[in-house]
This record gives C-alpha cells, structure tokens and sequence, in this order.
C-alpha cells in the first residue's frame, strides 16, 4: 500500500486498519471484514440476481477473491468500493457464463460486456510472494471452515476450495443435486454464523 486517499472517511480509514491488521495475519479483522459488507454485499448480489441460493454462493465468493488479492487493494479509495466492484464484476461473470450456456434471444449480452470491462480486475499470473499470500488466506478459511460439521466441512472444500460445480459435487459424492444444493445452503449459514462468532470472541 502506498498513497492514502486523505478524504478517506471515518468508516474507510477503520476498514483501511483492519486490512492491515488482515494482512498481518489476525483473523479478526478478516471476520469483521466479512461482518461489516456481508448483508450489504448479499442484498447487492440478490437485486442482480433475483434468486437468493446464488446470491449467497456469489457472496462468499466476492469475499474469497478479495481476500485473495488483498495486497491489491490501493488506500487510494475505500475498501468498501473495492469490494463492491470485486462483488458485481464476479457476478457479471457467473450471468455471462450462466447466458453462454444457453441461447441468446435478445441480444442484450454486449451491454453486460461493457460493463464487465469497466471493473475487471488486473489477472496478473502470481509471484512466489503472492503465492505465499493466497496459502495463507486458504490457511484462514480453512481454519473457520474445519469448526463445521464433516459433510458440511466436505461441501465447502469442494465448492469454494477445488471450485467444483455443483453437479461434480454431485457426483462425488452421490447425492441428489437437490440435496446437494440444501446442505450447501446449509453449510453457507454456518460458516457465517462461525465468522460472525470469530470476531465475538477474539
């Protein structure tokens, strides 16, 4: 991090700390992180995408990718506008990708294009530092992540850890996809509740 944005307010120069504090390793300031913009973020998501399973799925996956790419964020803007971006770009990907798998009948996928252009993040490929980073951050979240339940704890690990999609869940582990989609639900809300109850009592 290099230059503060001066006209930081209040709330943005606190979220600035807890980034740094982040960023030293204290898992607290990850949990309130996530406390502060989560409903925010969800509330953000399900206008976007009207179906509320999806809406949280892309929640947690704003959070991982900006937890990620951390040491990207510059103090030169709020870290409340970085995330936001990081939230809506993720999920303009996920309605391309969800649209390309269908035929288009009204033309209207340029627009996103457009848009998608005007917040993509950099995707440089990762030095050896960066790599060390993104361990450490998947250090963090499975830490949280292994106070769950095992079947919960599974899901997880292949949802957000090996990124498999909800049919591959399925098949590996021989569930319904219905199932597969209640019990990821499921797990969600815990890992939440086990975040929020993180920051209570460190």
């Amino acid at each position: 991090m290099e230059v503060i944005n001066p006209n930081l307010s209040e709330k943005a120069r606190y979220d600035l700390d807890l980034v740094k504090r982040a960023e030293s390793g204290d898992q607290k300031a990850y949990a309130e992180l996530m406390a502060r913009y989560r409903d925010a973020i969800y509330f953000m998501l399900l206008k976007m995408i009207n179906n509320k399973t999806d809406a949280e799925d892309l929640t947690i996956e704003a959070f991982g990718k900006a937890f990620k790419n951390l040491s990207q964020y510059s103090p030169s803007y709020a870290f409340s506008t970085w995330l936001f971006k990081i939230a809506s770009n993720n999920c303009i990907d996920y309605l391309r990708k969800k649209r390309s798998n269908h035929i288009s009948i009204d033309g209207s996928f340029s627009e996103e294009k457009e848009m998608d252009t005007h917040i993509h993040l950099k995707d440089e490929t990762p030095d050896p530092e960066e790599n060390l980073i993104r361990a450490q951050k998947a250090v963090l979240m499975r830490t949280v992540v292994k106070k769950l339940k095992p079947r919960y704890r599974t899901l997880i690990e292949l949802r957000y850890f090996k990124e498999y999609s909800y049919e591959e869940i399925s098949e590996e582990l021989d569930l319904p996809l219905g199932t597969v989609k209640a019990q990821l639900f499921r797990a969600r809300e815990l890992l939440f509740n086990t975040l929020k109850n993180t920051e209570v009592k460190k």
